[in-house]
């Protein structure tokens, strides 16, 4: 919309050299500020996304579903590359050109801004072990969407997300009781097996996760994804969607590990600081989002009070 915050976002895009992306940046904008993306967030907001933990047949599926609109959105998102454009064109001003792209997205709704900040947040983290980054990275960077749940192999894009909190533990991570035992060789890269709980696990379906646990050594990084190379699934067991207040669009889930197969990143005991590389980046996209939602705020209470009414009067000529 026009005002003086879109004003003050165009000169602060060409204050910290992004205005090699103004051109972008407008058409991303008007885009977002069409009437249909504008329904599309309410549209996800009104239709929570629903967990199925079994199929007919009594078969474990583990999924959550979400209205059509929520993909919209994380289509928008990721086809114009906020997950992974900072990564694969770096340059000057790239993470600002960003942060302005996911502050105007974010004023069409935040519950798909989850997963979108997990994955971009999480590649510097899988960049910890090589061999690990060959595997996974193509697919996170990949610029596109793709909603399937099935191998990763099988897709045509990826999506990462993040497990640490659990009931006895909450930001004290280093209480996490669990487990990981590693099926062969320890160390970074090396697969093991995890056992224990998640209290927080957003945006479920994403298709890996980075959590903590737990190894001989001490609390430790991994990557664990929800299928596993032989197209089964990963005994990662979904128990509950959380109950919310807000952000409802975006799923936050309970989860129980049996023994689910994840890769260590980084070196073993050295969990917290591994991690911590994603955890940074998300909560800088904290600040952006929540700008984008003090900015929404504003801009609807203003357009209500320009257009009101009473006793025959308008309250602002």
């Amino acid at each position: 919309g026009c005002g003086p915050e879109t004003q003050a976002v165009s000169e602060g895009v060409r204050r910290e050299v992004a205005g090699w992306a103004e051109a972008e940046l407008r058409a991303h904008g008007g885009r977002c500020g069409s009437a249909e993306v504008i329904e599309w967030g309410f549209f996800a907001n009104r239709h929570k996304p629903e967990l199925f933990t079994h199929d007919r047949q009594g078969h474990r599926i583990d999924q959550v579903r979400y209205h059509p609109a929520y993909h919209h959105l994380m289509r928008l998102a990721f086809e114009a590359g906020l997950h992974s454009r900072v990564w694969t064109h770096p340059g000057p001003g790239a993470h600002v050109a960003r942060a302005a792209a996911c502050y105007l997205q974010g004023q069409v709704e935040s519950g798909h801004c989850c997963p979108l900040t997990m994955t971009f947040a999480a590649v510097p983290a899988l960049r910890a072990d090589s061999a690990v980054a060959a595997h996974w990275l193509p697919g996170v960077l990949a610029q596109g969407y793709d909603p399937h749940d099935r191998p990763a192999a099988r897709k045509t894009a990826l999506t990462i997300g993040m497990g640490m909190t659990e009931k006895q533990g909450g930001s004290d991570v280093r209480a996490n009781t669990t487990s990981a035992q590693p099926l062969g060789a320890r160390g970074s890269g090396e697969p093991h097996s995890l056992v224990g709980h998640k209290w927080f696990l957003s945006a479920p379906m994403c298709d890996a996760f980075l959590m903590l646990a737990q190894a001989p050594a001490g609390l430790s990084c991994f990557l664990v994804p929800r299928w596993q190379a032989d197209g089964s699934r990963n005994a990662l067991r979904l128990q509950r969607l959380k109950d919310k207040v807000g952000n409802v669009a975006n799923a936050s889930s309970e989860v129980e590990l049996h023994g689910a197969l994840g890769w260590m990143i980084g070196d073993e005991g050295r969990g917290v600081a591994t991690i911590l590389e994603m955890v940074a980046l998300t909560r800088f996209d904290c600040i952006v989002n929540s700008a984008a939602a003090q900015r929404l705020a504003t801009s609807h209470a203003v357009h209500h009070a320009m257009h009101r009414s009473a006793f025959g009067y308008a309250c602002i000529p």
